[in-house]
């Protein structure tokens, strides 16, 4: 179909109202949206009066934040242990205490030394443990435990509040 006086002249009205190549080539039927800008380039069309914006998705307020329930006092146990259930070993909870300087600096670290820092970086205190590296990684036994500790047992949680919790992402 061809440009004729009216089509340009609908063009031109279109173009100063702000819509964009797409809603004047769905307007005026037959062309599409690449004619309208062709067109637009060839008959000099600058300047809009708005531009036209997308429609902008409404997003929702977000929701408060839930309240932390307090843990309960004592865990209880909602389903009681057979006894062919083997005894599950206690992980060891590595002691947690202020630590003294260590004996290796920056300059000093050697490769089989432990790397745990100690103190603040942008201090002038800070040092690193400096004591023998164990079997795995660059710390020592003791920082080794505080670094890489062991997963939880592999007893799933369940009960009811694990399934309402569960249930709660689809409600």
């Amino acid at each position: 179909m061809g440009w004729t006086d009216d089509r340009v002249a609908t063009l031109k009205k279109l173009w100063l109202d702000g819509l964009s190549a797409s809603q004047i080539a769905k307007q005026l039927g037959g062309v599409t949206r690449n004619a309208v800008i062709g067109k637009v380039h060839r008959l000099g069309l600058s300047g809009r009066a708005a531009p036209s914006q997308p429609a902008r998705p409404v997003f929702k307020a977000p929701r408060p934040a839930r309240p932390v329930a307090a843990a309960p006092a004592a865990p209880r146990r909602m389903v009681a242990e057979t006894v062919t259930s083997t005894p599950s070993m206690p992980m060891p909870q590595p002691v947690h205490r202020i630590e003294e300087p260590g004996s290796a600096t920056v300059l000093t670290l050697g490769a089989h030394m432990c790397k745990w820092p100690i103190g603040d970086p942008s201090s002038d205190g800070f040092t690193f443990c400096g004591r023998r590296n164990g079997e795995i990684g660059p710390y020592c036994r003791e920082h080794a435990q505080v670094a890489y500790q062991q997963p939880q047992s592999g007893k799933k949680k369940t009960g009811p509040t694990e399934l309402a919790r569960s249930l709660r992402r689809y409600i």
